[in-house]
């Protein structure tokens, strides 16, 4: 089976791949396949590395069975009855992507999406949620050091960088520590203290965050504690705080006569509503770190925080890092997604509008969509070692058979969203998506 690995174009900071050259070297080696590969001039790994691995070095991918990529592909590049798998941001029904998902069905090609591939109690094998985790704390804590260096507070948080600016995430650890160390030995002016920095989730991406903010000096609080904790003015200007939020905390059942409970929230959302506003005045900064999708209440509303601003500009959220980064989601005043190269804009609670940048009056918000691509050597070399398990099952599978006889295993027959063209029982809702 020959194997494509395309030319990453979503913009010109995208430069991870699905597979390293290593990884295609072992590949060709142990496995009968074959890889040819897009020239790129932006791939983390250059060209020269995937030739000396045995890749073949071509514009052309036609004669390749499967495609692999990391982001959506332009629908006027889609080949016809191409096996394929990326990241295809569908299943919501993102409107975006309808063009071309509805190509992709056109040209009767297979769909195959990593961001479905799931075991069997639903938990994601193939991820890049960790690096998003990372990159996005990286890039908070730069924005919150250049918020309060521009409100005229002398902080070492100023000496943070994006991620991109590292060599490598061992380095953007390093300077980090060095930093917290600053922190540790240096006490933090008394106006940004308590500095608590909320994190919503505990799944891969708010580990990825937490492994990042962790390396600094921190005490964590929970959230039932946090009124209480201020009140009592009983914290260190030498450590930052850190409360973590799980669903129990961010919501409540409107019925309150009745108790939360996590798997009736996951099936029958509309039951619930969000309580995270208590929490909201105690925060400094907000890493958003959870799985939304439009049946699920709002964390951080444009009223609420238009009600705050319209009593006195409030001193809580400087920063608001949504690394999951739905636009009007579960963070309303995230208006639009931003670029590693311009990452950040202030949103103005009053007039609702946003400006590029970190002055203004309101939270900056960092809306980076492909985080994990300010660190692309590490965040791919992770992907590739999980999906190098997987080619071998690609290899010996016959898609010229039905659906129902493909001898997948369970985690990519769940993942396959199209079938020469058809979508599969479980993703027949989504020929909603692609009706004129």
């Amino acid at each position: 089976m020959i194997f494509g690995i395309r030319r990453e174009d979503k913009n010109e900071w995208e430069a991870r791949v699905p597979l390293t050259p290593s990884q295609v070297e072992a590949l060709t080696g142990n496995y009968p396949v074959k890889f040819i590969v897009q020239p790129s001039p932006i791939r983390a790994f250059p060209d020269e590395d995937y030739l000396q691995a045995g890749a073949q070095i071509s514009e052309d991918l036609d004669s390749c069975d499967v495609i692999l990529a990391v982001k959506e592909i332009p629908s006027e590049l889609l080949l016809p009855g191409k096996i394929y798998l990326f990241f295809s941001h569908t299943v919501k029904g993102q409107e975006y992507n309808q063009p071309m998902l509805k190509r992709l069905v056109e040209l009767r090609a297979t769909l195959i999406d990593y961001e479905r591939i799931v075991d069997d109690a639903g938990k994601r094998l193939v991820f890049f949620g960790r690096y998003a985790g990372i990159a996005g704390m990286i890039d908070t804590l730069w924005a919150l050091g250049q918020r309060l260096k521009l409100e005229g507070y002398q902080m070492p948080l100023a000496e943070v960088k994006q991620a991109w600016r590292y060599s490598d995430l061992e380095n953007a650890k390093e300077s980090i520590r060095a930093v917290g160390e600053q922190i540790r030995n240096n006490e933090l002016p008394a106006n940004v203290t308590p500095l608590v920095v909320g994190f919503t989730g505990y799944g891969n991406v708010s580990g990825g965050a937490q492994e990042i903010f962790d390396l600094l000096p921190c005490c964590e609080l929970r959230p039932s504690d946090l009124a209480q904790f201020y009140k009592s003015a009983d914290f260190s200007n030498n450590f930052l705080y850190k409360v973590v939020f799980k669903e129990g905390d961010m919501f409540q059942v409107k019925d309150r006569r009745r108790k939360f409970d996590l798997q009736e929230y996951f099936r029958q959302p509309e039951n619930y509503e969000s309580r995270f506003e208590e929490y909201i005045p105690y925060l400094t900064v907000l890493v958003n770190a959870i799985y939304w999708d439009n049946r699920y209440p709002k964390l951080v509303t444009r009223k609420f925080l238009k009600s705050a601003y319209q009593r006195g500009q409030p001193d809580f959220l400087k920063v608001i890092g949504d690394i999951t980064c739905d636009i009007e989601g579960s963070i309303e005043c995230n208006l639009a997604t931003t670029t590693p190269g311009d990452p950040v804009y202030v949103y103005d609670p009053l007039a609702e509008t946003i400006q590029m940048g970190f002055a203004g009056k309101g939270p900056v918000i960092l809306a980076v969509d492909n985080l994990p691509s300010e660190l692309p050597r590490d965040s791919s070399t992770m992907f590739g070692a999980v999906l190098s398990e997987i080619i071998p099952r690609l290899a010996v599978t016959d898609f010229s058979q039905p659906f129902t006889s493909l001898n997948l295993p369970p985690e990519l027959k769940r993942a396959t969203i199209l079938h020469k063209g058809k979508f599969t029982p479980d993703y027949q809702y989504m020929t909603e998506y692609i009706r004129e």
